[in-house]
């Protein structure tokens, strides 16, 4: 079994990397400090929300794995999305990440 790393020092980490690439992050949504689940709405510029979260693998990894994208003709949806996952874990933790490259940054990230 691996040690899992707190929470809050994972959406810290999360963040250092995001502005190491030029980009920025904020919490939009803070859960327990220390075995929170982490989500990543990944964008560009503010447009084009993707959302990332850890999903466990046949070999026992567990990769951030895209699992919504936002509809540009009714963004509102996604938003809301997110609001319900906050209602339903109250734990949760949404991190926003405006990056160049989700993709590669998502790459970065530890299994």
């Amino acid at each position: 079994m691996t040690t899992r790393l707190p929470a809050h020092l994972e959406v810290s980490s999360l963040i250092r990397l995001a502005e190491s690439h030029g980009g920025s992050a904020m919490v939009l949504a803070k859960g327990e400090r220390d075995a929170g689940t982490v989500l990543i709405v990944s964008m560009c510029r503010g447009r084009d929300a993707r959302l990332f979260e850890r999903m466990p693998q046949l070999d026992g990894s567990r990769p951030f794995v895209a699992t919504k994208s936002e509809d540009i003709e009714k963004p509102k949806e996604f938003f809301d999305y997110l609001e319900r996952r906050k209602r339903q874990d109250p734990d949760i933790w949404i991190l926003e990440v405006d990056v160049a490259d989700a993709e590669r940054f998502i790459a970065l990230l530890p299994h």
